[in-house]
């Protein structure tokens, strides 16, 4: 079967996005890389669990970590969702959305409010 060989990646992907504290992790740094310690800053748990969170998303591909002197960077790969976003467009119900095109018709349909 066509992509079979991507399907433990997959599966890491998958599993890594299951928790709440990891998405929130994501999106976090979708506006810039952050030290670890102000990644585990807006959590009520332990450097040591996030530490364990940040783990998981490295092993799935979603992040990376550097080490600069003496702190510990984390940054959001930036294609890293691209394999489950196709997998998920597969379905077709889970189609793109054309962000320009959207915003076009919103410019047309809605009245200017300035």
């Amino acid at each position: 079967m066509k992509g079979m060989h991507t399907a433990p990646a997959l599966d890491m992907v998958f599993a890594a996005l299951a928790d709440p504290t990891r998405r929130a992790i994501l999106s976090m740094l979708l506006e810039d890389d952050m030290a670890v310690t102000d990644v585990a800053e807006p959590f009520e748990m332990s450097l040591a669990a996030i530490s364990k969170h940040l783990v998981i998303l490295g092993r799935a591909g979603l992040i990376t970590q550097e080490r600069r002197g003496r702190v510990t960077w984390c940054k959001l790969e930036p294609d890293a969702l691209r394999d489950a976003s196709i997998w998920m467009q597969s379905f077709g119900q889970f189609e793109a959305v054309n962000l320009d095109a959207f915003e076009r018709f919103l410019k047309a349909e809605l009245p200017d409010e300035g």
